[in-house]
């Protein structure tokens, strides 16, 4: 999904939904984070924009203490119930570039599918100051891709785009791009800008399945479909399940989440 600056209100708007349907991130890309750097009960972790705590477990169950920064006041309310069973969870309401935290205290810090949000220099430098000596700074992010199993209903949907999103947002279309390796790269060097080294990253994928009514839930919770005008997205979204519908009733999506790894020297 295009990422729109200045749209980043808009999940806490709607926190239960997207805690519910944003998905998670596999198991293996966890065990590359555990592998390029050891978390266990005395390591400080903070979280930038834990959202409804998708990508958080398997931090806690580390028994690491873990410090989440989160924007929206709803998700972090949802979070601190969703954890209280986490004596070392604490979540601080507020904008990650206004929150002080001490320099040289954390182990890691870590970003799922947020850290686009926060200006590049301003993020990484803050980063960088808040870890140890060879603390790591992690980012990843799940990139959904239209159902390559079904070209007929990706290109109906497509159309439908041009018709009701690209109109909407007065934007040009585009076709949607697989994120490749190269993309990958190309962000984990970013970090080498500021001062980090030790640069890793990693893809991994699986595949979706959604019913009609469940893909335009899902299409709920992206900032870019929240503030379409309500009318034009009901229709929108009729249009799309009914697409669904005329091509086997169900769709795919294909996902690649990519892992960014840098280390503090």
């Amino acid at each position: 999904m295009p990422i729109l600056k200045g749209l980043e209100w808009t999940f806490d708007t709607k926190a239960p939904l997207y805690a519910k349907l944003r998905p998670g991130y596999v198991p293996e890309l966890y065990e590359k984070i555990f592998q390029y750097k050891t978390i266990h009960a005395s390591s400080h972790v903070v979280e930038i924009g834990i959202g409804g705590g998708q990508a958080t477990l398997p931090f806690l169950q580390t028994g690491c203490q873990l410090t989440a920064v989160e924007y929206g006041s709803n998700f972090s309310d949802l979070c601190r119930e969703k954890y209280k069973e986490f004596p070392g969870f604490s979540v601080i309401t507020g904008k990650f570039e206004d929150v002080d935290f001490e320099a040289d205290s954390c182990d890691l810090v870590f970003s799922a599918s947020a850290f686009h949000w926060i200006p590049e220099e301003a993020g990484c430098r803050k980063v960088f100051s808040m870890l140890k000596s060879g603390g790591v700074f992690a980012r990843f992010a799940n990139r959904p891709y239209p159902d390559k199993s079904n070209p007929e209903l990706s290109d109906a949907i497509q159309k439908l785009y041009e018709t009701y999103y690209y109109k909407f947002h007065k934007r040009k279309p585009e076709t949607p791009q697989e994120y490749t390796a190269e993309n990958a790269r190309a962000a984990a060097e970013i970090p080498l800008k500021y001062g980090f080294q030790d640069i890793e990253y990693a893809l991994f994928h699986r595949i979706r399945t959604f019913s009609p009514s469940q893909y335009t839930a899902l299409l709920e919770t992206y900032s870019d479909h929240m503030i379409i005008e309500e009318s034009i997205r009901k229709e929108f979204f009729s249009k799309i399940q009914e697409a669904i519908h005329q091509h086997g009733g169900k769709i795919h999506i294909y996902d690649t989440m990519d892992l960014q790894l840098a280390r503090k020297p």
